[in-house]
């Protein structure tokens, strides 16, 4: 029986456990944290990534778990509304069909199937790796030595099982322009499945609540010509940049910047992408935003991550040779992957846009109740039909 090994337990990394499971393969799967993530803003599965959940079957939980936002409106810099609209006027989505839940109700539905037929390693992480050709012998940060057949990475935007084997991440990241802070904080205001943008050029203050009893997910998302480096492992060094990006005492821009600056679950990071030439190298490959980060502004990220896992799996219980498992995997969704990828500049014209023109642009549309940004975005979402797999005799899993 063939033995994987998969870093990063967040949503791409279950769902090839689940699928390779399925197939016959031993899995295990290593995480830093030391438990599943729950909680989490709202993702979205469309699409492709909806008929991966389908074919799970998750998605009756799924459903019963959806959040369903009403609307999201926008307002000027005093607070003036602009525009309130259905979601699914600016994503492109299909209202009816497209599913929104909490990032920790998605990793929960993926981990329960799994939870006793799959190794979980929490607590711990990939410290080397030694592809030896037959096999990838493997020194965990806990001391701990093993061997595996085949690894992959599914740990993320800043992945390490990548830097262990491709090299630096600089290379591969694509930085967009802009980094954001993400909190939760007390929903004072009364929201409800509902979102609320404001607005100065290359900025962005965002209210994003669910249920009216629970706290309202805040974030502050900024131009910013350069990557902050010295910020990603400094939590003051975050606030400070961002309270210094937000000096306006209108609108509730002063309680999300103070909110942010008390907030325990504080998450910083840079809008970026991933893009790399192959997604894989000898006995190892990449998923998931390891491989093709999407980045937040395109709205895609965990569907792409949940389409990649079901087709690597399907592949590598296709083929004998991991090999050509991975240049099937490779040629399958990379034109997949490029199209939603692609939807970063839509979503940062409808979110931050960068002067005050394309603000006033942006405006015009949604008073007209039909931005331009949500065009092509239910084509990107279902460019794939997913193929259908089963395990043939003398593939990978055996």
């Amino acid at each position: 029986m063939t033995t994987v090994l998969i870093s990063g337990a967040s949503i791409a990394g279950p769902a090839l456990a689940y699928w390779l499971d399925r197939y016959g393969f031993e899995v295990t799967v290593v995480e830093r944290s030391d438990a599943v993530r729950g909680g989490g803003y709202p993702i979205d599965i469309r699409g492709t990534a909806r008929d991966v959940v389908d074919r799970m079957g998750l998605l009756p939980q799924l459903r019963k778990a959806h959040v369903g936002t009403r609307r999201i409106s926008f307002v000027d810099p005093d607070g003036t509304p602009i525009a309130a609209l259905e979601p699914e006027t600016l994503t492109g989505g299909d209202d009816g069909l497209d599913l929104e839940v909490r990032r920790g109700d998605l990793a929960d539905a993926l981990y329960a199937p799994i939870r006793d037929r799959v190794e979980f390693r929490f607590g711990d992480s990939i410290a080397r790796l030694d592809d030896r050709g037959d096999r990838v012998d493997v020194e965990f940060e806990s001391g701990t030595a093993r061997s595996f057949d085949l690894v992959v990475g599914a740990d993320g935007l800043h992945s390490n099982t990548r830097r262990l084997v491709f090299g630096p991440e600089e290379q591969f990241h694509r930085y967009i322009g802009y980094a954001f802070a993400g909190f939760t904080m007390p929903n004072d205001l009364g929201l409800s499945h509902e979102g609320v943008v404001w607005n100065v050029p290359g900025r962005a203050a965002v209210f994003y609540a669910q249920e009216p009893d629970q706290p309202v997910h805040g974030f502050l998302t900024f131009r910013q010509q350069e990557p902050p480096y010295n910020a990603f492992r400094n939590p003051e060094n975050q606030r400070e940049l961002v309270s210094a990006q937000f000096p306006e005492r209108s609108w509730h821009v002063p309680r999300l910047v103070q909110a942010m600056g008390e907030a325990a679950d504080l998450f910083f990071d840079v809008v970026s992408q991933i893009h790399m030439p192959a997604w894989s190298r000898g006995r190892v490959a990449l998923v998931g935003d390891a491989a093709y980060a999407t980045s937040f502004l395109s709205g895609q990220g965990s569907s792409v991550a949940l389409v990649g896992a079901y087709v690597l799996a399907g592949e590598l219980a296709t083929y004998a040779d991991h090999a050509e498992a991975f240049t099937a995997y490779e040629q399958r969704i990379r034109g997949f992957v490029e199209q939603n990828q692609a939807l970063v500049d839509a979503g940062r014209v409808s979110l931050a846009p960068e002067t005050q023109e394309l603000i006033d642009a942006r405006n015009a549309a949604l008073r007209a109740g039909a931005p331009a940004t949500a065009e092509g975005h239910a084509a990107a979402h279902s460019a794939l039909v997913l193929p259908t797999y089963r395990r043939l005799s003398g593939s990978c899993a055996e």
